[in-house]
């Protein structure tokens, strides 16, 4: 019989950490895949968050250096400028990202660090306890918002897709999710398409996805992408933002 499946090769044989239906398992094997299709393993080196990915390291067998929270943009442009040559990612949540990290991103951006940022927005911090994060829903209860989200005094949803889309430095923005096969296989293409930007020499590209969180959320691995379609999608609208330059002819 004809093996059609399997791990890819970059990635590693262990178990997860991640609770059940999480999305973050889905998400690292479509880099995975993307990975080894570009053939860049042995050049790639990837910046590890603070939060539910902590453990990205654990996961993939290539070079992945572990950031302060919020940090990775930073550690990445340091990376690429000294080592042109190599692709350099970074992993990176709600959390990590669009809060004590946004400064980072949005001046690698404007910087047009020559970077691909993967971003998963599960509209919750996972990792400390399910407070509230700068992607949380307005009405959306959590651990410092148990009644709701309200824009008066916490603000809205923070959409750093559209933000970082508005700076000259981005090359590609796009926004997929993981609730469905089809929606799987465009975040997919979406990363592929990030990575070879970068393999091109140009400027940031970022792929944001939209990840369930059931042990947040409060829901079931089912009910929770019931919730993302329904409530998440709605706010943060799926589809490319800043559509990538085309290839110049020879």
């Amino acid at each position: 019989m004809k093996k059609i499946f399997s791990r890819p090769q970059c990635m590693t044989d262990v178990r997860t950490h991640y609770c059940p239906g999480c999305g973050h398992g889905i998400i690292h094997r479509l880099l995975g895949e993307v990975i080894d299709e570009l053939k860049i393993r042995e050049r790639t080196i990837g910046i590890a968050p603070v939060g539910c990915a902590v453990l990205l390291y654990d996961y993939f067998d290539l070079d992945i250096i572990e950031a302060a929270h919020g940090r990775p943009p930073a550690v990445a442009t340091g990376l690429k400028r000294a080592n042109p040559e190599n692709i350099v990612f970074t992993y990176q949540g709600d959390g990590d990202l669009a809060a004590i990290g946004t400064a980072e991103i949005i001046h690698a951006a404007n910087r047009e660090e020559k970077l691909t940022v993967i971003f998963v927005n599960n509209a919750v911090y996972g990792m400390t306890g399910g407070q509230m994060a700068p992607t949380t829903l307005i009405g959306q209860k959590t651990a410092t918002s148990p009644a709701g989200r309200e824009a008066s005094t916490a603000g809205y949803p923070l959409k750093v897709a559209e933000m970082l889309a508005n700076l000259p430095g981005t090359v590609y923005v796009d926004r997929t999710a993981v609730n469905t096969p089809a929606n799987i296989a465009k975040a997919k293409k979406a990363m592929r398409t990030a990575f070879e930007l970068q393999i091109r020499g140009l400027g940031l590209s970022l792929v944001e996805i939209l990840s369930p969180c059931p042990s947040y959320w409060r829901l079931t691995p089912q009910e929770s992408m019931k919730w993302l379609e329904e409530k998440m999608i709605p706010c943060f609208p799926l589809g490319v933002i800043k559509k990538a330059p085309p290839k110049r002819r020879s």
